[in-house]
């Protein structure tokens, strides 16, 4: 039995490996990937490679050469097949009509239109249906999907650099010339517009937006621009900064106005007690499964200390700047740390 379910996670961990390839496209969808094994050896593979396209229990089998081996197969998926018909057909009626014998599945969807259905779908044709194998890693892999279904709100992921003694910032009157301060280098930077190709959003403050004049896409690597989303309450932010053009979606919550043009609407919410809570809403309202927040310093600490957070990665640098504007401070410790040319990348997890 030990060696079947080790056998079982090999499986597994080879769908979770194909699931990743759709990181940039899946989305709104969840990452899956599927192998078909027969006789101790894959015999087909896919991955769902794009929202409306085939899903990857499909692409999986329509791989098989010999379609005759499917009676005789193992079907492995890191995700319950769908139970619905979508975009496009239910997976558990295809695997049911390929007469597939038995389905191993790295956890359920909780999606409320599959959450346990296509597991009964296949139970129900005769099928044997095994069930949580390798699922921490599976749920890990799709904490944005599982996140916004089952606390319906998006997946939040803070991030920003410090000094080595602390800041993030140095203090910048109004007369300051605008760009950002940086603390770290080209590597640092990188792998942070690879974060915001990943993300469905990307938020920032008034003084951010003031004092760096960001432009919030994604320059230094492959893949689509996030939604950018300006905190602007008083509306005082000049329309010839970079967050305003209108080559990029951007979302600015305001008191003031609410209006849209193509590319460019304002929000109307409290910024009061509960402006955490009013944000994260709409952009679950309007479907945003993930935003990287990155800063700054204000607007990071309302999310840690209302607990809207899942994800922290903090770079700290080798500058010091001695005095200036404090990093936002968080309690937790590190779950990971790694270095990313000159700077410690610190990773945290709320797990409140």
């Amino acid at each position: 039995m030990k060696e079947e379910f080790i056998k079982h996670e090999t499986y597994m961990r080879r769908c979770l490996q194909l699931a990743e390839f759709g990181r940039l496209h899946a989305a709104p969808n969840p990452m899956v990937g599927s192998v078909v094994v027969s006789g101790g050896t894959i015999i087909g593979e896919g991955w769902h490679r794009r929202c409306g396209e085939a899903h990857a229990e499909v692409n999986a089998v329509n791989s098989v050469k010999n379609t005759e081996l499917l009676k005789q197969s193992t079907l492995y998926v890191n995700l319950e097949p769908c139970a619905h018909i979508g975009r496009t057909p239910a997976c558990s009626t295809m695997i049911i009509q390929k007469k597939i014998p038995r389905v191993v599945i790295g956890c359920t969807d909780t999606f409320s239109k599959v959450n346990g259905k296509g597991i009964e779908m296949l139970q129900n044709a005769g099928i044997e249906v095994i069930v949580g194998v390798l699922e921490s890693e599976s749920r890990i892999l799709n904490r944005r999907f599982f996140t916004f279904h089952e606390k319906q709100r998006p997946y939040i992921i803070l991030k920003w650099a410090q000094t080595a003694d602390g800041f993030i910032d140095y203090e910048r009157s109004p007369e300051t010339l605008v760009g950002p301060n940086w603390i770290t280098d080209d590597y640092a930077r990188t792998l942070v517009h690879k974060w915001r190709a990943e993300e469905s959003a990307i938020l920032v403050g008034t003084n951010t937006v003031e004092k760096d004049n960001p432009k919030l896409n994604v320059r230094d690597w492959s893949g689509k621009n996030p939604l950018r989303v300006v905190l602007d309450r008083t509306g005082r932010l000049s329309r010839d900064l970079s967050v305003f053009d209108l080559t990029q979606q951007t979302l600015v919550f305001t008191e003031n106005e609410s209006y849209s043009i193509p590319n460019l609407s304002f929000e109307t919410i409290e910024f009061g007690r509960n402006v955490i809570k009013n944000i994260v809403t709409v952009l679950y309202n309007r479907g945003l499964q993930s935003v990287i927040v990155e800063g700054g310093a204000i607007v990071l600490q309302q999310f840690i200390d209302s607990g809207f957070w899942d994800e922290a990665r903090v770079f700290t640098g080798l500058s010091r700047f001695v005095s200036g504007v404090k990093a936002p401070l968080l309690t937790n410790r590190p779950i990971k740390e790694s270095f990313i040319g000159n700077a410690l990348l610190s990773i945290y997890e709320n797990r409140a």
